[in-house]
């Protein structure tokens, strides 16, 4: 499944992929995805050599003094990856039936719960995305079981699956705290690139608060980016830290050729935290709407536009029949190019939100997530070179604008 990445304007060759191939299974047997990404490392790694206590193979350590061991990692957390495979309709009739999907995930908690991304358990195109009808949890024992599914979360795309506790021994991973994921930090993922199951890889996390496509006309907003190795087969795949905490999802790149030439993003801990929550409530998941599109404010633009702010997020367009729209806020008029890029100006320029800084336009969508719908934000906003004011009530999210 293969889809161009919104908003970031990619060139003409560039893509993202949801790294979940649809993979034809001649059996239930499922075959899986693997990425790599996520730990809690340091700048400036050493290598020294494991002890007599731990896996052999290569240890880095960070000026922190923290040790990165992928070999401990893969020892410590591998009978907790899984391999998720979805049936749609009948039952795979043999190899290469599009009706079968593959995908990775990993144990939640003892409850029996499994995480991977939504796309790899569903089928379908905005609010018309349905469930698979039958799914199978390979475990690396070899062990294939049936999993309910709980629910699915387009926006962030995350999905939730249960099994039987009892009909297997499971080993639960621990989420981390996302939030505290930095740049240059190693990551170790675990998952089936191209069917090869339970396979490691490894690298760094290239940056954080990424906006990624979602399964819907949003973003997933806090994205993790890595150049670990992603293919075809990935989703869902636990990304690693330095304790063997998942710090995020693999779920698309972004490639000029289909293979993992490109940048991997995984969907954060935090996000997947937020929706399972949700998900295990009451089967789906609500986010707050406000109905607007932006673009970054800094000091040159705004230097060019006459603002004495030198950050900030542009309002370009206000989606019709928005709380936005509702509220009064305004939009660009007027369109400009300024150093290679292209502006839609006159309108309001977003500050803060709720007295916390906006300073890239990526703040305000996470910020956003951040609240209920029945919320109100109070923005605070440049018009006509005045700082006002304007209290808007949230209203849930739907799953594809029909304007704006």
């Amino acid at each position: 499944m293969r889809f161009s990445h919104s908003d970031s304007r990619p060139g003409k060759t560039s893509r993202v992929t949801l790294v979940a191939a649809f993979i034809a299974l001649a059996t239930a047997v499922p075959l899986v995805a693997g990425c790599s990404s996520g730990s809690s490392g340091s700048t400036e790694p050493t290598t020294t050599a494991a002890s007599d206590s731990t896996p052999p193979g290569t240890v880095t350590v960070g000026a922190d003094g923290q040790a990165f061991n992928p070999a401990k990692i893969y020892a410590d957390t591998v009978d907790g990856v899984i391999s998720v495979s979805s049936i749609f309709g009948q039952e795979s009739a043999g190899p290469f039936d599009p009706r079968s999907a593959g995908g990775s995930g990993f144990v939640l908690n003892d409850d029996g719960e499994i995480v991977t991304n939504a796309h790899v358990i569903t089928n379908g195109e905005g609010e018309n995305r349905t469930a698979a009808d039958q799914v199978f949890i390979q475990f690396k024992d070899g062990n294939v079981i049936p999993a309910e599914i709980l629910g699915f979360d387009p926006f962030s795309d995350v999905g939730l699956l249960k099994v039987d506790p009892d009909a297997v021994e499971l080993e639960p991973l621990e989420l981390a705290d996302s939030d505290e994921v930095v740049v240059g930090q190693p990551v170790a993922v675990i998952g089936s690139p191209f069917g090869a199951d339970h396979s490691l890889s490894t690298g760094i996390v290239s940056q954080t608060g990424r906006s990624v496509r979602s399964l819907t006309d949003f973003q997933i907003e806090g994205a993790i980016q890595t150049d670990a190795s992603i293919n075809p087969g990935n989703s869902g795949g636990p990304m690693l830290d330095a304790d063997g905490r998942v710090i995020g999802i693999s779920q698309q790149i972004q490639t000029g050729s289909g293979a993992s030439d490109g940048v991997g993003f995984g969907v954060p801990a935090n996000t997947i935290r937020f929706s399972v929550d949700q998900l295990r409530e009451k089967g789906e998941v609500s986010y707050a709407f406000i109905g607007v599109t932006t673009q970054p404010l800094y000091p040159q633009l705004a230097e060019k536009l006459g603002l004495d702010e030198g950050r900030g997020a542009i309002v370009a367009k206000v989606v019709e029949g928005s709380p936005a729209e509702a509220a009064g806020i305004r939009g660009g008029e007027e369109e400009i190019i300024f150093q290679g890029g292209r502006y839609l100006i006159g309108g309001d320029v977003v500050i803060a939100a709720n007295g916390e800084p906006v300073s890239r336009s990526e703040d305000l969508g996470r910020i956003i997530g951040g609240l209920q719908p029945g919320d109100t934000v109070d923005l605070e906003v440049i018009r006509d070179g005045e700082s006002i004011t304007v209290e808007i009530e949230l209203r849930e999210r739907p799953t594809a604008l029909s304007g704006g």
